[in-house]
């Protein structure tokens, strides 16, 4: 076995351990909206059919989550909650695997042979900590980025546009967002038809992808709006409380700057950070900066953030490098750039018009960029592959990246070496309502 195999497999052993001992060790009702989510699953697992948006917190979302999870109640014969809990974070953890090996395969079906590049896509998505607590909570966010996952690498080896649109599908209907990739998957059909001098071929093909998604995933959108009156529940009078957290507007300012507390300070509360849409992601996507994981009050927590954060500038710069060399190439000509640029450009877009629209702390969360996964180690690998190829700078990259995953898997491991104490404080950062005490 060569040197990046052995080492492959010791990460993806590491990876598999940590996500088991979050399975079984993290509590229950601690993760985004766990609760809600869970009454949500608890009504489809005593009734099959979809309650109406309004009938809860989390009932207005997509249901293929929901139903996957209330399926697994029943097949389970719903014995204890805590062990319907633990199989489908286990579910949700091998979802992030299939993304870690997605990436992996795509990295070798454009650059055959270049193993230590694909071992640096997989390693990337296996010790990105967003994907490693996400995996823990009950939630849609890891199953909807392992069929955003699918389709964009579909559409980036050329597989049957039928297929491509029902990931494309299966996403949308996992989540809202996993219409991004159907839209982007079509787009780059009908753009590399057009350069290849056969434009009614891409047009056809990309009419595939869209109607396969339709039926697929836009029959829950299309029944909200037959039955109620709109494609998608925004603003109930569940979700009012969400309307009083800071800092409650947003300015093109938020969207311009990155501040320090970025990494000296990195919870969402930070006044710098709370205006700091970029830095926010970041943090809640290199760590965990909404504190529903780790310990809301830890010095060492703390420390470690900062760590976390300063060595995840390494493959945040290489993303940035490989992308800008991917658009260059999907400019030049059609090939497995066009979707994987599109995909990346229209994910941020949407994400920057969703957090103007909805201007609270808690609407900012890196772990809605996991639909990038792919294209983020994809693009990382490419650039960090030539970081590594030989020289002093390369045993500087190899040590950082090293440390990066040392401190990840130690940092995000529930019960850990930052865990010398009952996790018994409500997870979340305080914040008070107007007009509360």
């Amino acid at each position: 076995m060569t040197a990046p195999g052995r080492v492959g497999w010791a990460l993806l052993v590491v990876a598999i351990a940590v996500r088991v001992n979050n399975a079984l060790r993290y509590p229950m009702g601690y993760g985004f909206d766990e609760s809600e989510n869970w009454r949500y699953v608890s009504t489809l697992v005593d009734a099959w059919h979809l309650p109406a948006p309004d009938a809860g917190w989390s009932t207005a979302h997509p249901p293929l989550f929901y139903w996957m999870a209330a399926g697994l109640g029943r097949a389970l014969g719903d014995p204890d909650p805590a062990f319907t809990f633990l199989v489908v974070r286990l579910v949700g953890s091998a979802a992030g695997l299939l993304v870690a090996g997605l990436a992996a395969r795509l990295v070798l079906r454009v650059d055959p042979g270049n193993r230590r590049r694909a071992l640096l896509a997989g390693a990337l998505v296996l010790f990105l900590p967003a994907q490693i607590f996400t995996s823990a909570m009950l939630n849609e966010e890891v199953l909807a980025s392992a069929f955003v996952s699918l389709a964009v690498v579909g559409a980036a080896t050329g597989r049957r546009t039928a297929l491509v649109g029902l990931a494309g599908g299966l996403a949308w209907l996992t989540k809202l967002s996993g219409l991004l990739v159907v839209a982007a998957a079509a787009a780059a059909r009908l753009l590399d038809g057009a350069r290849r001098g056969h434009p009614a071929r891409g047009a056809r093909q990309a009419a595939v992808v869209g109607l396969v998604a339709l039926l697929v995933g836009g029959w829950f959108y299309a029944r909200n709006r037959i039955v109620y009156g709109y494609f998608y529940a925004q603003d109930l009078p569940q979700h009012a409380r969400m309307h009083t957290m800071p800092p409650g507007s947003r300015g093109v300012g938020d969207y311009l700057r990155v501040p320090l507390a970025t990494w000296t300070d990195p919870q969402m509360l930070n006044p710098d950070l709370l205006r700091s849409v970029w830095g926010s992601t970041y943090a809640s996507l290199w760590f965990d900066a909404h504190r529903h994981f780790l310990p809301r009050e830890s010095d060492a927590v703390s420390r470690a953030g900062s760590v976390i954060l300063l060595l995840a500038l390494l493959p945040t710069a290489a993303f940035a490098v490989g992308l800008a060399r991917g658009a260059r190439r999907a400019l030049r000509g059609p090939g497995p750039d066009t979707p994987l640029v599109l995909l990346v450009l229209v994910t941020l877009a949407g994400y920057a018009l969703f957090t103007w629209r909805n201007p609270w702390f808690a609407a900012v969360k890196g772990s809605y960029l996991l639909g990038l996964s792919v294209p983020f180690a994809f693009y990382a690998s490419e650039a960090l592959a030539g970081w590594t190829r030989r020289g002093a700078s390369a045993i500087a990259v190899g040590l950082a990246l090293g440390a990066l995953v040392i401190s990840v898997a130690a940092a995000f491991s529930f019960g850990g070496p930052f865990w010398s104490f009952e996790h018994l404080e409500y997870p979340g950062m305080r914040w008070t309502a107007p007009g509360t005490p």
